[in-house]
């Protein structure tokens, strides 16, 4: 990253780092992608195994990740105050964070995940594939755990196209692992959907190796960690990387697990509802990794300014990746709406679906806007380190807003499930107002006074 002197050279930085982290996340979704596609092609109950297994183990994978990727506005800040030395230390006590933090989730899913899967009442067949499919993927939660780590670093040093390569580069390996282990081709056993969380866990092992072999071998990145760190535990630095995670963490989790729970009271309506639903949520959870993206961005590079005391700088990076999440938002809003039928299309061939859908993608363009600004401003706020208040708010949104509206509308008036919808845009937009009021806050007292000092 590099200091910029117009809002010019401010965008074209942020495109510099947002269109490779959008890559990165597509990669990531084609593995979703692929995990679900070729399960259905082996086997109903496999897919619907895997399903079931993705929705229990996403928010934890979500949540964990928000804690790790904190190591990013950290590493960035100290970047900006060219303290480099203290980000190898950051990097290092967020290595020891994943190890410490994957035993953790394995020893709870070695006594809690059957125990859970016997409480959901599945059919057998389907509680054992899942059952399996979790075990497989329990494989790779260190190297993931270990990848958001590496990922943060790289992205605070703005070098956002190195995780692209390596994430486009890994996507074959997967394909191929996919084909073999749920199909059992060349000599391979063949796992059905509990092939799926192999593939995907070796994919990791890759993943975390072509990442930890370029960190250690080349510049900038070989020159700012040093190894030899890693022989030095400090809880005082990984409590920073928890002041700032934690939070962090529990507002991915609480916006995650609050569309599993809607997923859920939706699974009472009709078949038709349900997988038009699924269909409209698709196609929303899609665009949002342009904002999610654009949010990585922010975060880095307002905690890069701040870090360099160029608080001035800071806040405009935070208002024009806002501005720009809401114009995006609304183009790709009503490039959905008008082609809303063809896009529903390529989800079902089910006219009946089809019509639901898109009557359901009606609702996208406000859902978009209010999830973009609500995104944003909480990326800004992150680059900020202003995370405590941020959850405070996002957690009344989410459970306090989107959900007991969505239900009420649901299910004491004639909305049915259009309810849910209105629900969880009239939250996201509450919390998109709560925290951008939070951001200017923050701005106009503390850091307005001290850009008025510089």
């Amino acid at each position: 990253m590099y200091q910029t002197f117009s809002n010019k050279e401010k965008i074209i930085q942020i495109f510099i780092l947002i269109v490779p982290i959008l890559i990165t996340q597509l990669g990531m979704f084609s593995m979703v992608f692929f995990n679900t596609i070729m399960t259905g092609r082996y086997n109903a109950s496999d897919l619907a195994a895997v399903a079931i297994g993705s929705a229990i183990w996403n928010p934890i994978f979500i949540g964990i990740s928000g804690i790790l990727l904190a190591v990013s506005p950290i590493a960035a800040e100290k970047l900006g105050e060219r303290r480099k030395r203290e980000v190898s230390a950051v990097v290092t006590q967020g290595i020891y964070l994943s190890i410490i933090i994957s035993i953790i989730v394995i020893v709870i899913g070695i006594v809690l995940l059957d125990p859970i899967l016997t409480f959901m009442n599945l059919d057998p067949l389907v509680k054992d594939i899942t059952f399996q499919y979790l075990v497989g993927l329990s494989f790779g939660i260190f190297p993931l755990f270990l990848f958001n780590v590496l990922r943060s670093f790289i992205y605070a040093l703005g070098k956002t196209r190195v995780v692209m390569i390596i994430m486009i580069f890994s996507l074959p390996f997967n394909f191929l692992l996919n084909y073999l282990f749920i199909f059992g081709k060349w000599g391979f056993p063949e796992l059905g959907g509990a092939g799926a969380g192999y593939a995907t866990s070796i994919t990791y092992w890759i993943i975390v190796g072509f990442t930890a072999m370029i960190i250690k071998t080349r510049d900038p990145f070989s020159t700012i960690f040093i190894i030899s760190d890693l022989k030095i535990f400090s809880w005082e630095k990984c409590k920073e990387i928890l002041r700032i995670g934690i939070p962090m963490g529990l507002s991915s989790f609480f916006e995650t697990s609050m569309f599993a729970i809607v997923t859920i009271l939706i699974s009472k309506f009709t078949i038709v509802t349900v997988a038009a639903y699924q269909t409209a949520l698709n196609i929303v959870s899609f665009l949002y990794m342009i904002p999610i993206s654009i949010s990585m961005a922010i975060t880095v590079l307002v905690s890069f300014e701040l870090g360099a005391k160029r608080y001035k700088d800071a806040q405009i990076y935070s208002w024009i990746g806002i501005n720009l999440s809401l114009f995006i938002a609304l183009v790709t809003g009503l490039l959905v709406v008008i082609f809303r039928y063809q896009v529903a299309g390529f989800y079902s061939s089910d006219q009946a679906v089809i019509q639901l859908a898109a009557h359901f993608l009606i609702y996208a363009l406000f859902f978009q806007l209010s999830d973009a600004l609500q995104a944003t401003a909480q990326a800004a706020l992150r680059g900020y380190k202003d995370v405590n208040i941020a959850f405070v708010m996002t957690l009344i949104s989410y459970w306090g807003i989107c959900l007991p509206l969505g239900y009420v509308l649901a299910e004491f008036t004639t909305l049915g499930a259009d309810g849910y919808w209105i629900g969880l845009t009239v939250g996201l937009f509450a919390a998109g107002l709560g925290l951008s009021w939070r951001l200017l806050y923050i701005q106009k007292t503390k850091y307005h006074y001290l850009n008025e000092k510089m």
